[in-house]
């Protein structure tokens, strides 16, 4: 019932920005702490950035400045503004809930090099 579909990735230039969008269905964002994370290859999944259902956010220290976590509760859709981007920044980003669901979407690829 519930699917999570990210999209927004690319390759960028070191330094350069993107915005990562999350489209959820049979899930109100509202009711729960939503988050972005993201796994590199050979890496752990991480905790990107998380956003309560009251709208407090908080960040991972690599990101922390640099990335927004941000929904639209109309469009039931997550966001994350990355700017200054870094080639460690480089993984698949995923969008579920925190603690998360067993269930991921296919995730979006971020790729940071010039």
């Amino acid at each position: 019932q519930v699917q999570l579909v990210e999209s927004g990735g690319g390759l960028v230039q070191p330094g350069g920005s993107l915005r990562l969008s999350c489209a959820a269905s049979g899930i109100l964002f509202t009711f729960y702490t939503m988050a972005w994370y993201r796994q590199a290859p050979g890496k752990q999944r991480e905790l990107v950035a998380s956003i309560s259902s009251v709208g407090s956010t908080n960040y991972a220290a690599s990101v922390k400045g640099r990335f927004t976590i941000s929904r639209d509760a109309a469009k039931n859709t997550l966001f994350l503004q990355g700017t200054s981007l870094k080639p460690e920044d480089t993984a698949v980003y995923y969008c579920n809930s925190d603690p998360p669901r067993p269930l991921w979407g296919q995730g979006t690829q971020v790729t940071v090099s010039s």
